[in-house]
This record gives C-alpha cells, structure tokens and sequence, in this order.
C-alpha cells in the first residue's frame, strides 16, 4: 500500500536534499570587499572613511531588500484626486524613499560640492556602489548634483534652491521648495521631433513680468517627482534655460503629467512625458545661451554615466564569482575550471578599466586648473562611450556563469542584464558622443594637449602600449571622417583606459588590459603569455 500510494503521488518523502545550489548572498560591504575601489579612491583623493561608512550602508541587507521592494513594486502614476482634482503625482513603495533617504544622507549628492577635498572622486565613488544596490534612485540623485553648476548661471535662484539640494535631508513632501528641508532637482529636454537635435524644440517661452510661461511638450521627463527641472525652450532671444518649479507658493504649476513610460530596465525610477500649460519658469543663464548654460549639468551627468557601468559590471561579476566558488562540475568547483578563471579574468579586467577610466576623469573635475577641466571634458566622454559598449556583453557573459540561474528573476543578473544598455543612451547615445568627442577635440586645443598629455604619459611602461598609440596616431594624424568616429573613440578610449590603469592598477591587470585590448591578443588568457598572472587577477577582483 506505501509503496502504491508513493507512485501515485501521495507519499510524504522530499525527492533530494538541496546540493550545490549556492545560498542567497544576502548582505554585504561594498567597500570592504572592493580593493580595486578603495585603491582608485586612495589614490585620487576620495574621503575614505565617509566612503566606508556608504559602502557599509549601500549593501547592508535592509538596504537591499528595500531596493528590491522598490522594483517589485514600480512607481505609479495618479493624475487625478477622487474628487477629479488635478494631483499629476507618482506614488512609490516605501522602500523607494528608503534607498533615496540613504543616498542622500550619506552624501551622493553634495559631497562633490561641500568644499572639502575629493569631492567629486567621493561622489564618483558613490555612483559607482549604489548602482550595484538600485539603479533607479541614481538618476534624480545624479541630476540633482549635477544640476549645481548650471544654477551658477542664476545667482538669485541658487541661493533659493542651492542649500535645499546640497541637504543631506530627503524630503519628498509636495510643497513649494522655499518650505522643504531638502530637495532634488530633474531635466526635461527631449522633445519627440528632435531627440537629441534639442534645437529642433518647439516649446515656447513668454515673459511674464520677471519671469516666463512656459507652453509645450517634453518627451522624456527624468524623475517628475522632482522638485523642479531643468528645461529648454524658445525664447524671444532664442533656445533658452529655464528652471521650471513643481510646486508655486499659490499652488500647484501648470506642469501636467501624460504618462510614464513602461522602460525595459530602471523600473523602480519613474521617467515620463509631461505637458507644460503656462508653466511659470525662471530663466537659467542668458536667452538664447541654453545649450551653453544645460550642457553644465549634462556635463557633470555625464560622470555618472561613465561610473555607473563600471558598477553594474562590479555588481553582476560579485555574483558571477559567488557561484562559481560556491557550484561544483565535473568533481571541481567552477572557480577551479582553467576556462573558467580565463573568462572570469578577462571580464575583471573590463570592469576594472570602467572604474580606472571614470576615477581618473572625477579627479580631473576636482582639480580647478584648466588643463584638468580640459582633460574632464573630453575624458568623461571617452569612459562614458567606452564602459557603456563594454557593459552589454560583460553582463551577459556574468549572467551565462550562472547558467539557468542567471535567467531566473531571484537572482539580480536580469535586472542588471536590463539596466546594461541605458547609460550609454542617457546623455547622449553612442553616435552622438563620438561626434561631441570629433568637435571637443577640433574645437578646444586644451582638450585635445591635455588627453595627450595623459596619453603619452604613460608611454615607456609597456612597448605594446607605446606601440598600440603609435598605431593610433598613425591611423588618424588628423581628425577622421563621421563614418570613422566611433572606431577612433573606441581606440582613444581603450588607450586612456589603459594610461589610466598603468599610473594606478596592479601590474598583472594594466599588463592584462594592455595585452588584450590594446595589443588585441585577447585569447592569451590564462597562461604565462606577457608574464599575464591570471591568478593575481582574480585574487584583486576578490579583495586580496
């Protein structure tokens, strides 16, 4: 009768005890385990103890489990009260505000601008660890430090809003900035018929008094929870700045929200189109200097696409080595399979050039001399381009560790699969960075002295790298064509990358960089090839 009552699935015995399935790695110290982190940040000037403490935060295990919350639960749009009253409100979990409360006590988005040193190094640093927790909540802290250099241009309302966005208090209250203990600031210029070509805008400004009305559309609103945002629009001078506030002493302005958009990845962000309906602006900067006075802020948000890469790499290749040191196959753990360690290692070595590249450039913005702003302007494009087309594959590669695993929502590889291709499109996709790169370089000769001078700075250290610039050099002894821009970005960002690794990493990652990217013997993993020391490798990606 048992043995009948089994075959017909009504015995009581499990099927097998749970083996080589690898536990959830809960909690953790994103900057205890990062030696690659903590020697950038060293080296560079970031505020270690203030990172220690963020890092100890970011990937606590409530704070995880709050950032999970806030993507199973995405943001949802309210336009209308029951009584049918306007709201044009989003509503978020509560762990959502959690992960945002965290960030912005711990300084995500003032350390940059507080006047201590090794502001923007610290904040590059923050970008970088949050990125590994929750995406989503980057983007409002990201514009909101970005957002302090454009306000130079308009002293009056800097004073208003200035210290409200360098608090370290989250408020996310709906009321007038004057009445907040904190606020963030958004951007707003995209417009359907221009995308990028933000001069093909038709949203139009109308002086009222000291101050304007706005009417127009906005394609993509990056977090309309903000306070306020930035915009674009055409005034009687031309394509002008504006700063347009949420919420207005009298009430609310005539800023509508049409819907938000369904996004491959950052879900628990919310982006979408709005309307303005005689929006009361105040104008940023000169009329008709609106590029001139936004592109500040894009500028600086554009560090943060240039780290956030190089924290999602980070994120996705923790939990590629979790499982391979965790699973066995074959009588063998993963992390002990030669083709295993080869894979393993030659993604560590794209992850850590991201975060050489994007520590280096933020030490370039802390420095005040011009040559450095110099470098930073052309260099930030360059990591920004560069991490991004690495990032896709990387992930992917991360993911296929896990096998089946990698696939399943439980873990966070797919999440972090969807979040890969966004940051190479914010601020500006592949092709038109190339071309900004093309003008930086034939416009502004600093730029161009300064990158070289980074450039040949490292030459002597390893006669592939010198040969691999030569070649370069070679290739373009001028400026190259439109249809060439992106192979040339692509091997003057691979060559910074390298420079920067050379002044900073260990010697088997630059020497690994230099023998794979820039040399191109990319199957010299593993082996004895250049002296490569796979082993040193991964034992640098593990915190060794």
């Amino acid at each position: 009768m048992q043995d009948r009552a089994a075959c017909a699935g009504r015995g009581d015995l499990g099927t097998h005890e749970v083996q080589n399935q690898p536990q959830p790695r809960g909690g953790r110290d994103l900057w205890a385990e990062d030696a690659a982190l903590r020697s950038y940040a060293a080296h560079h000037g970031g505020r270690m103890d203030a990172l220690a403490r963020a890092g100890a935060e970011y990937g606590s295990e409530a704070l995880l489990e709050a950032a999970a919350e806030a993507r199973r639960d995405p943001p949802r749009l309210e336009l209308f009260s029951r009584s049918g009253r306007r709201l044009d409100e989003v509503r978020f979990n509560a762990g959502y505000h959690q992960v945002m409360a965290a960030a912005q006590r711990l300084g995500y988005a003032h350390a940059a601008w507080d006047g201590a040193p090794g502001g923007h190094v610290t904040h590059a640093a923050h970008v970088y660890m949050l990125n590994q927790v929750e995406p989503g909540v980057c983007c409002p802290m990201t514009m909101t430090y970005a957002a302090v250099p454009a306000l130079r241009h308009a002293p009056d309302l800097a004073a208003l809003w200035q210290p409200k966005l360098l608090s370290a208090e989250y408020d996310p209250a709906v009321r007038p900035v004057a009445q907040k203990r904190g606020a963030t600031l958004g951007m707003a210029m995209t417009e359907k018929q221009g995308g990028s070509d933000v001069r093909a805008n038709t949203t139009r400004a109308v002086r009222d008094g000291a101050h304007y009305r706005l009417t127009g559309h906005k394609w993509f609103c990056s977090a309309p929870m903000s306070d306020g945002f930035l915009t674009l629009a055409y005034a009687e001078g031309g394509l002008t700045c504006f700063l347009v506030p949420r919420w207005l002493e009298e009430g609310r302005n005539g800023i509508r929200l049409q819907r938000l958009k369904d996004k491959l990845g950052n879900r628990a962000n919310a982006s979408s189109e709005i309307e303005y309906a005689e929006a009361l602006a105040c104008r940023v900067g000169e009329e008709g200097a609106g590029v001139r006075t936004i592109i500040e802020m894009v500028h600086h948000t554009r560090l943060d696409t240039a780290l956030a890469p190089a924290g999602l790499m980070r994120a996705a290749l923790a939990e590629a080595f979790w499982w391979a040191e965790e699973r066995a196959a074959f009588q063998k753990t993963l992390i002990g399979q030669p083709l295993m360690r080869a894979v393993l290692a030659d993604l560590v070595l794209e992850a850590e050039g991201a975060l050489a590249a994007g520590m280096a450039m933020a030490a370039a913005f802390d420095r005040p001399d011009p040559d450095s702003r110099a470098l930073a302007r052309i260099g930030v494009a360059l990591a920004k381009y560069l991490g991004n087309k690495r990032c896709i594959p990387v992930i992917g590669e991360a993911m296929e560790v896990l096998g089946g695993m990698g696939y399943v929502e439980e873990t966070p590889m797919p999440m972090l699969y969807r979040e890969a291709p966004l940051n190479g499109i914010w601020e500006g996709s592949g092709n038109v960075i190339c071309l900004d790169i093309l003008r930086t370089l034939a416009r502004e000769p600093r730029a161009a002295a300064a990158l070289n001078a980074l450039l040949d700075g490292a030459r002597g250290g390893d006669r592939r790298y010198d040969a691999g610039l030569a070649a370069h050099r070679a290739r373009w002894p001028a400026l190259p064509d439109e249809a060439e821009a992106r192979w040339f970005a692509e091997s003057l960002a691979t060559l910074m990358t390298a420079a920067c690794l050379m002044d900073t990493a260990p010697a088997a990652v630059a020497e690994g960089y230099v023998t794979s990217r820039v040399a191109g013997e990319r199957g010299s993993l593993p082996g004895s090839v250049a002296g490569l020391d796979v082993n040193a490798i991964l034992a640098r990606f593990r915190g060794a």
